[in-house]
């Protein structure tokens, strides 16, 4: 058993790429991720436990709230999170300290990755998508520095009642855009959405994507397309892609990364 473990959801990559900065400047760090029902959920020997997560409609994505409860944590373990959103916080980080009991946490804004409803370049403060990655650079160097020192965070996160009504409405309509996903000529057959998908729910037939409804919106298979061939409706084709640079596909199929 590693000494620290970090649970982490990353759709665009941009959250994995956080832990990744954060589990190397703690040393002895499991990365466990939460695009399925995580690989390990006993961490009851660990002796700090973190989550990495983005704002989805307002709050958690996918079943991350499911997954978190499922998860054991050793009574006295030091327990921290850390959100990035592009606009606004949402209630995720008040769920999981619900659930857990926070010590610390934190929060970093960056780039839109909902392509179909925003523009990447949609954040607050505006930024380049250069000092977006420096500013994950810092904010992992920030969060370790504290996390190292136990330290814990004054308040408790926000609860943002609107928001927990936003996420519920939001959560619904994941099944009903799948309608909406359209893959052009420009496609190749590698299967990378088909590998990529959580949810198991993008199939190959005729080397040609096939989307079913059970999504959760992630958008990995849009992002992370080599040939940019996949879309959500005609809006999407006439927005830039924003997958972490340092992140590739492959990364987020991994079930567990281990960081010495």
């Amino acid at each position: 058993m590693s000494e620290n473990i970090i649970y982490c959801y990353s759709g665009s990559g941009h959250c994995l790429n956080m832990a990744k900065s954060i589990a190397s400047r703690l040393g002895d760090t499991d990365i466990v991720l939460m695009r399925a029902f995580p690989e390990k959920t006993d961490a009851r020997e660990a002796k700090r436990v973190g989550f990495v997560f983005p704002c989805y409609g307002g709050g958690l994505p996918g079943h991350v709230e499911e997954y978190v409860r499922a998860i054991q944590i050793a009574p006295g373990a030091y327990k921290f999170a850390v959100e990035q959103f592009a606009g606004y916080m949402g209630c995720g980080l008040h769920k999981i300290d619900e659930i857990v009991g926070l010590d610390y946490w934190n929060l970093i804004s960056n780039h839109s990755t909902c392509i179909w409803l925003m523009p990447h370049g949609l954040c607050f403060p505006p930024t380049s998508k250069e000092e977006a990655q420096a500013r994950i650079d810092r904010k992992a160097m920030e969060v370790a520095a504290a996390v190292k020192a136990f330290e814990r965070s004054a308040k408790k996160p926000p609860e943002k009642k609107l928001f927990a009504v936003e996420d519920r409405f939001f959560s619904q309509l994941h099944p009903k855009r799948t309608k909406k996903f359209t893959v052009s000529d420009a496609c190749i057959g590698c299967g990378t959405c088909a590998r990529i998908c959580p949810r198991g729910n993008i199939t190959l037939q005729d080397k040609k994507p096939r989307f079913g409804t059970d999504c959760i919106g992630c958008l990995s298979c849009l992002q992370f397309c080599p040939k940019e061939a996949i879309n959500m409706g005609k809006v999407t084709e006439k927005r830039e892609r924003f997958p972490n640079p340092h992140v590739k596909a492959l990364d987020l199929t991994q079930k567990i990364i281990h960081i010495e």
